[in-house]
């Protein structure tokens, strides 16, 4: 069974760069066919999906975030990133990467000074 972690700082200030890394086991993220995502939930709103990696390096990105965000993967260690450059209060959020129907337990990043 596919296992993700998401891992990364939980407070950020505004205009500032958020880094979050996606550590998966159980399986490799080249596997094929499968795509690797970000989505987060701000508070009291629902779900957002921010963007993709997939197994072959295909990159997407939601069209509301696609010019602060940035997906990468480091396929010697089974990770992805995000990266969302110039962040606001409004990216305040608990932040998930998921594969299918499984996804990480979330990390909480505050935007704030």
């Amino acid at each position: 069974q596919v296992q993700l972690q998401e891992s990364g700082p939980g407070l950020v200030k505004p205009s500032q760069t958020l880094s979050l890394t996606c550590t998966v086991s159980g399986g490799s993220i080249t596997t094929a066919y499968w795509y690797w995502s970000w989505i987060r939930q701000p508070p009291g709103k629902g779900l957002e999906w921010i963007g993709y990696i997939s197994y072959s390096d295909n990159i997407y990105y939601s069209p509301s975030l696609k010019s602060r965000t940035s997906i990468s993967r480091d396929t010697s260690k089974n990770q992805f990133t995000l990266q969302l450059a110039s962040v606001t209060p409004e990216d305040t959020a608990v932040y998930y990467c998921i594969i299918g129907d499984s996804g990480g337990q979330g990390t909480q990043v505050t935007v704030s000074s």
